[in-house]
């Protein structure tokens, strides 16, 4: 992306956002932690709302990483993230609105992005264009151009991008999808991905007065503009589609991820959806009952998420279960285990869900130049799945695919949807 804002006026309009965050006592680290490597890789995270947060405090916690920088338009959200790195690392993050900053930073090796979805592949591609590696939260991308335009900054940049679908690294799940290529369960021709919930209300928008502390407008940053309103910032943001992607986006992505690597497929032949707005009337757009099927000519992928209620199959409000003509193989939490035709189980293997083992991966590929588990262009195939099960959704419920490139075919209303307008300032360029 190619933005450069005439520097005074950029340091000049952080607003009182800025200005808040500066009263908080925000100061760069000074000393190395006596813990760290002294080749730490030295990071800076962009957006620390919840996830945020809690992976601010997961790098903080490793041995050769610093977190340098903490970025929210959130001043709370801000102190947050700073808090959580402080805790396990024992110096105080500096503390900055814009992620301006961190990306002119020459200090930061690479950056966190957990903002919400909307900022993902812009402020990834902006990071690439610095210089930066970057560990991406899911979906890397709002919509299916970004994700083309991301792998494009990374590859031009020579940046590692890793997405955060962190069961492409918990060893009980690559050892259930290496068993499944293996053919432990025979030929596997199907697989199902789930995940249920019991989400209150989202509520009418109601306009409001933005509170104190939030940077409404780089909040936004490349949506196109709307009034603030009171059940949108925090998390309800996910069932609007200018900011958000659905349930499917939100937690699908997981689930679709591993359906789609234990098939050995890439891009579906066709998608049909269907679902709706059932449990609550008020105004999510996105769906709170969604199932979406993926043909891929002689596999296929089902996927069902259920916002309202949170019964799931096998007993578990999320899972992955491979079908194959010789058994079943489904995956529990960090582990599997694996049932013959009849029910009866042959195998169980437990495991831990360990997310650091995800960042591991991202930050022994920096200092290794190798591509990581999640690289960007598995993550994005994987997120094209949740793009095309809501683009489904949202025009009618089927769509065909070219198998090739994963490209809608025919359907214009369809194909309009593969990108999105942005706010100008931010429009992605590579």
């Amino acid at each position: 992306m190619h933005l450069k804002p005439d520097r005074r006026t950029f340091l000049a309009g952080l607003g009182a956002a800025g200005a808040a965050l500066a009263t908080m006592g925000a100061t760069s680290p000074t000393t190395r932690p006596r813990s760290k490597n002294s080749d730490a890789i030295v990071v800076g995270m962009i957006g620390t709302g919840g996830r945020g947060t809690e992976l601010a405090g997961s790098y903080a916690g490793m041995s050769d990483v610093i977190v340098h920088t903490v970025c929210d338009v959130d001043a709370t959200h801000a102190k947050a993230g700073a808090d959580a790195a402080e805790r396990k690392q024992g110096t105080r993050p500096k503390i900055v609105d814009d992620l301006r900053h961190v990306l002119d930073d020459p200090a930061i090796q690479a950056v966190v992005i957990a903002t919400p979805d909307h900022w993902h592949a812009p402020a990834a591609i902006l990071a690439c264009e610095a210089g930066k590696h970057v560990y991406v939260e899911k979906p890397c991308c709002h919509n299916p151009q970004e994700g083309q335009w991301l792998i494009e900054a990374a590859r031009k940049h020579d940046r590692v991008v890793q997405q955060g679908t962190q069961r492409r690294s918990w060893p009980g799940n690559r050892e259930a999808i290496e068993r499944v290529l293996a053919g432990d369960i025979g030929k596997a021709y199907l697989s199902r991905g789930w995940y249920n919930n019991n989400r209150p209300m989202t509520g009418r928008r109601t306009p409001a007065s933005v509170p104190p502390g939030l940077n409404w407008d780089l909040w936004q940053g490349p949506a196109p503009r709307c009034d603030f309103t009171d059940n949108v910032v925090p998390y309800k943001w996910h069932w609007y589609w200018n900011w958000g992607t659905g349930e499917i986006g939100n937690n699908g992505i997981h689930a679709l991820d591993l359906c789609r690597w234990g098939l050995g497929v890439d891009y579906p032949r066709k998608v049909t959806a269907g679902g709706g707005r059932y449990h609550f009337h008020d105004d999510q757009q996105t769906p709170d009952t969604l199932s979406v099927t993926y043909n891929f000519g002689d596999k296929a992928i089902f996927w069902e998420g259920r916002s309202c209620n949170p019964v799931g199959f096998e007993d578990m409000g999320f899972g992955i279960e491979f079908y194959g003509d010789k058994a079943t193989l489904i995956v529990d939490g960090g582990g599997y285990r694996i049932n013959d035709l009849k029910g009866k189980l042959l195998h169980k293997q437990t495991g831990v869900a360990n997310n650091e083992v995800h960042i591991q991966n991202f930050i022994d590929c920096i200092r290794s130049g190798q591509r990581p588990n999640a690289d960007i262009e598995i993550g994005f195939k994987s997120t094209l799945l949740c793009h095309l099960g809501n683009i489904a959704y949202r025009t009618g419920g089927v769509v065909n695919c070219d198998p090739a490139t994963g490209q809608i075919l025919g359907h214009p209303a369809a194909r309009a949807l593969w990108g999105r307008t942005y706010e100008p300032q931010w429009k992605p360029k590579v």
